[in-house]
């Protein structure tokens, strides 16, 4: 590995890229630590020194782990690229509602330009409505799990937050997350690999360093400490195995004369992974779960037996919630798998270009034993993703050490991924620029 990355940095194409997508990482860091205007810096440290748990709660946890704590500090990246995920997955789903958003997907090149147009637009939307939550979190103190005190709240903001303070905290939210998109394309474009995916990758790392610390400094921190790190690498090796395990479906070309030629008659194969629809069930679910106890938050004086039975059995440490979690992985498993991949359409498309399985007749005989294979390995994939998924905060909420741990399944999940697409480009890059040919 050490010797790839040597190789890398010696190719002066591919060093340039390197070194530009690691400044635009540096660039994002630093925006992270950058207050908006109107706050009082010191006034936030004060309370997040004092926070409790992680100092979030509900739905704006998973908003701050993609910022790289950039929430708390309600700095100018405080929303992180969490919007334009949120755009993405609406803008996918979408495509099954509105037929329109289906045929831009089947158009190629220009059809995916305009779809990623829309998910500007949608992403702007939602970090308006997002920042608006956030700033209204911090004058109740919410966001900070309760643990600011209402003289802490009051100093928060510079005026009192009065209406103009709290317009211009909205405005360059909005503006950072529309420099995270910038960002993430530049990377894209002129570095190396998916940027949006990179800049989630700095968040989540950037948080292990210190609350490792803390875990290491707790009660019986070592024998936690190594557990953690016990557990973190097993959990990603098994992430790394699965991930790279493929079903190969194989697929016969018929040969076909066209005058004095010949076409087709290979031979290839339709490479199906176990977990098709990747992180994104983990997301949803946790995000699903989180906003019942986000509300809860707003009304921890109400005697409602149903508020109450939230407040009890919705955390993140409790049997109710990881139950729930992994019900609502599985289902959007399916429902996601369903949704990005089409048996019909594969069969169809092999059917025309005179391919079929060997055994199995062309066109409705494809579609059902796509469907079939399809099946069997979602069910194995979800299972998966739910045990990835809660096995880290089974052990960690026993040992005490849950709340401490900026990673669980989902951020596991993302890391590998990420990684390991990262490695995949640079591999293929520098196979591209040192492969010698057959003649000297």
């Amino acid at each position: 590995m050490l010797g790839t990355f040597a190789k890398a940095f010696r190719t002066p194409d591919l060093r340039r890229k390197l070194l530009f997508t690691i400044g635009i990482i540096v660039v994002y860091r630093l925006g992270c630590f950058i207050p908006c205007p109107g706050v009082n810096y010191g006034a936030i440290k004060a309370i997040t020194d004092n926070a409790s748990d992680d100092g979030t709660a509900g739905v704006l946890s998973l908003i701050n782990l993609f910022s790289g704590g950039a929430l708390l500090t309600l700095s100018v990246f405080a929303l992180g690229i969490m919007p334009y995920i949120t755009a993405s997955i609406i803008i996918q789903l979408l495509r099954v509602v509105i037929p329109r958003f289906e045929a831009l997907h089947k158009e190629g090149q220009a059809g995916t330009s305009k779809l990623t147009q829309y998910t500007r637009y949608l992403t702007i939307a939602l970090a308006i409505l997002q920042s608006t939550v956030v700033i209204t979190s911090a004058k109740s103190g919410q966001l900070f799990s309760g643990s600011a005190t209402s003289d802490q709240t009051d100093a928060l903001f510079y005026n009192g937050g009065g209406p103009m303070t709290v317009f211009l905290m909205i405005v360059t939210m909005t503006a950072g997350t529309g420099m995270i998109m910038w960002l993430g394309e530049l990377i894209t474009e002129r570095g190396v690999g998916n940027g949006m995916s990179l800049l989630i990758f700095a968040s989540i790392v950037s948080g292990f360093p210190g609350s490792m610390s803390q875990v290491l400094g707790s009660n019986n921190g070592t024998r936690n400490f190594v557990v953690v790190l016990l557990v973190f690498v097993g959990v990603i090796g098994a992430i790394v195995f699965v991930e790279q395990c493929q079903r190969r479906i194989p697929v016969q070309y018929a040969k076909r004369m066209v005058g004095r030629r010949t076409y087709g008659g290979s031979s290839t194969y339709i490479p199906i992974k176990i977990n098709i629809a990747g992180v994104i069930p983990v997301i949803f679910a946790s995000s699903l779960l989180s906003l019942p106890y986000m509300v809860v938050q707003f009304a921890q004086n109400s005697t409602n037996p149903v508020v109450l039975w939230i407040a009890g059995n919705l955390r993140q440490q409790d049997l109710v919630y990881m139950v729930l979690y992994g019900l609502l992985i599985i289902f959007f498993c399916f429902f996601y798998t369903s949704i990005t991949f089409n048996p019909e359409e594969v069969a169809d498309n092999m059917k025309r270009y005179g391919g079929f399985i060997p055994g199995i007749r062309a066109g409705r005989p494809t579609a059902e034993y796509l469907q079939y294979v399809i099946s069997r390995i979602t069910t194995s994939g979800s299972l998966y993703l739910a045990i990835v998924a809660l096995i880290p905060q089974v052990m960690f909420s026993a040992m005490g050490v849950y709340n401490n741990l900026p990673f669980g399944g989902t951020t596991l999940l993302i890391i590998v991924g990420v990684g390991l697409d990262t490695v995949k480009q640079i591999e293929s890059q520098l196979q591209q620029r040192h492969y010698e040919g057959f003649l000297r």
